[in-house]
């Protein structure tokens, strides 16, 4: 009997992968990672070979996707709950890195001179509604 694999999403880096994949075999579905070889031994090659990829059988398809979905895409606070927008009180907050000083401008330089990632950048977050970052 042929077994069928469907991909149920793809990662930039392999710890993403590795978080979703424990996910849904906590779930009781096995997983299969695909390119995380390529991805660890050079980050940048990420999106030459389409990232880091999650396969699943395809009688496990629709529930991974549901598995995947009910995962909150937006930050969360040290007690689970979903951090607000102090301007929109929008719970529609990532995080994201930004280079807002001479430091970190730098450290991102010297980390793409020698095809390293960077080692220095500020965290913060952004609300995807008002746009607002704090």
């Amino acid at each position: 009997m042929e077994e069928e694999f469907k991909l149920v999403q793809s990662y930039q880096y392999s710890s993403e992968a590795l978080i979703f994949s424990g996910k849904l075999e906590s779930e009781g579905i096995e997983v299969y990672i695909r390119d995380h070889h390529v991805v660890d031994s050079n980050p940048i090659w990420s999106n030459a070979v389409g990232g880091v990829k999650l396969f699943v059988e395809s009688k496990d398809f629709k529930r991974a996707n549901e598995i995947l979905l009910s995962v909150s895409q937006y930050s969360l606070d040290e007690k689970n709950n979903l951090i607000k927008c102090p301007k929109c009180d929008a719970e529609q907050v990532e995080m994201v890195t930004s280079i807002k000083d001479i430091k970190s401008f730098f450290a991102f330089l010297l980390s793409l001179l020698f095809v390293v990632m960077p080692f220095y950048s500020k965290y913060r977050y952004k609300c995807n509604n008002c746009k607002a970052e704090f």
